[in-house]
């Protein structure tokens, strides 16, 4: 059984006269340990899905299994235990701005409240791992773009989770720094074995680090594999217009690091 299965998922926001179908009748099945990717343009329906894989969107129809039980059967207090297994790293970092990096690594841990003395030695330990321990006392306002999401990594690791969601994670980044962090991610996940699911519209970032791909469009799921057989035998209309966009962003950058551009 597949460690995270979702089930003729479907959600739609708004009402009768106003409605929009985010996700139609979703089936996807995602192993445990793999780093899977979902890939779509915008308004695709990516970020609706990973929102409802943690339930911070609930869908209209259908289930989500992990491993093997529907949590959208769970209690509250239930629902609440197992979100501890799940950290969410986003776009725009979500750090604690009032925070320095050493607290906001903190912070999850206070929450599940441990002392302060072991909170900061673990958070240390895993700024460390991050390599921006140098930067514990410094305020996310002095910290670029690649060191904000390391700290976000940082953070997502404190609740030792066995599910990580990245929401658009490098889309602020620029080229060297995403390949950065996307090394990061697959030490943490063939280092910890931590589930991780990747959202994006840059086939370039899915190339580098996912093991299998999921293609949506309109909301709907047209295609699904692994990454070497997407890329070289797109099936779907929608894979293909990804991959040609994908060769003309190459382009441009091999343009530009020859000053063509």
């Amino acid at each position: 059984m597949s460690f995270i299965r979702i089930e003729n998922l479907s959600k739609t926001f708004g009402g009768k006269d106003d409605s929009v179908r985010a996700l139609k009748d979703v089936n996807l099945s995602i192993e445990k340990g793999e780093i899977f990717g979902v890939i779509g343009l915008s308004g695709a329906g990516k970020s609706t899905l990973v929102r409802c894989i943690n339930l911070l969107e609930r869908p209209c129809d259908g289930k989500i299994l992990i491993d093997g039980k529907n949590i959208l059967e769970f209690s509250e207090k239930e629902l609440r235990e197992e979100r501890k297994k799940t950290a969410m790293i986003f776009q725009q970092f979500n750090l604690l701005m009032q925070r320095n990096v050493l607290d906001n690594v903190c912070f999850p841990l206070e929450i599940a409240g441990v002392g302060k003395k072991e909170a900061r030695k673990k958070a240390l330990e895993l700024l460390k791992k991050v390599e921006i321990a140098d930067k514990a006392k410094f305020y996310p306002v002095q910290l670029s773009g690649g060191q904000k999401q390391r700290v976000a990594i940082a953070r997502a690791l404190a609740s030792n989770p066995e599910i990580i969601l990245c929401d658009e994670a490098t889309s602020a980044l620029d080229p060297q720094t995403t390949r950065r962090i996307l090394k990061l991610l697959k030490q943490i996940n063939e280092e910890y074995g931590i589930t991780i699911v990747i959202i994006t519209h840059e086939m370039r970032v899915v190339e580098e680090i996912c093991d299998r791909v999921a293609v949506l469009e309109k909301g709907r799921l047209v295609e699904e594999g692994e990454v070497s057989e997407v890329f070289t035998n797109p099936k779907s209309p929608a894979a293909r217009r990804l991959i040609l966009t994908k060769q003309s962003e190459q382009i441009e950058e091999e343009e530009e690091s020859y000053g063509l551009g």
